[in-house]
């Protein structure tokens, strides 16, 4: 079996604290093929010089428009028929890709596959997930998706400046594309109080998701 080439997708802003950390556990993937293309997204401290020291990574920059814009620059930059996303703040087990490409080339009929995560220092604010009894749930950007799903449903919203990943989530679904979660842990999160975990507006993105969903709805002519 041919393995397909993965594009691993970071959104960079402000990050150097962070950032090297992160492209080494990403670059110490087990798997190949994979490419790593990075959306510089405005940074005003050490990330480019972080980035220009990393020529095997391909970073494109842009003016400041948000992790969500920020990671559809990257994906339209990608070659990868699998595209996987990571934070500047988060680390990766050297599993990752392999687990995640290996179950997608094997279940042709899932578009999109996620993984558990375990927190480096969790807040103690973090409540735990009912089903998987993990701390804040199924991280929705441990995703890894096909690159014509990604494009099928239009990448992200990015007018969504939290919960992005969520409304993504929701289209996928509305489009009936099969989602699966793995048992095993591929995300390492770290919280320094700048996360947008941390930052959460007082009105959930959620409901504007299932605003627009129904809004969908009633434009679509009805058979019959």
């Amino acid at each position: 079996m041919t393995r397909p080439l993965v594009s691993a997708i970071m959104p960079a802003y402000n990050v150097e604290a962070f950032l090297e950390e992160s492209l080494a556990s990403v670059l110490e993937q087990d798997y190949e093929p994979f490419e790593v293309v990075v959306c510089d997204d405005g940074s005003t401290d050490r990330t480019p010089e972080i980035l220009a020291a990393h020529p095997e990574v391909r970073t494109i920059r842009q003016t400041n428009a948000g992790a969500a814009a920020a990671r559809n620059t990257a994906v339209a930059a990608a070659r990868g028929e699998l595209v996987a996303f990571f934070d500047a703040d988060d680390l990766w087990p050297r599993t990752r890709l392999g687990l995640q490409a290996t179950y997608l080339a094997e279940h042709p009929e899932t578009g999109c596959v996620l993984g558990r995560q375990e927190w480096m220092n969790p807040p103690p604010w973090l409540t735990r997930d009912a089903v998987y009894g993990d701390l804040d749930g199924i991280p929705v950007l441990s995703a890894m998706i096909r690159r014509d799903v990604f494009d099928e449903v239009g990448g992200f919203d990015a007018t969504f400046t939290h919960s992005e990943d969520m409304d993504l989530m929701f289209r996928l679904r509305e489009r009936g594309i099969g989602i699966h979660v793995l048992p095993e842990t591929i995300l390492y999160r770290r919280f320094h109080g700048g996360n947008l975990t941390a930052s959460a507006p007082e009105t959930s993105p959620l409901l504007r998701s299932l605003r627009q969903k129904l809004e969908r709805e009633r434009a679509t002519p009805q058979d019959g």
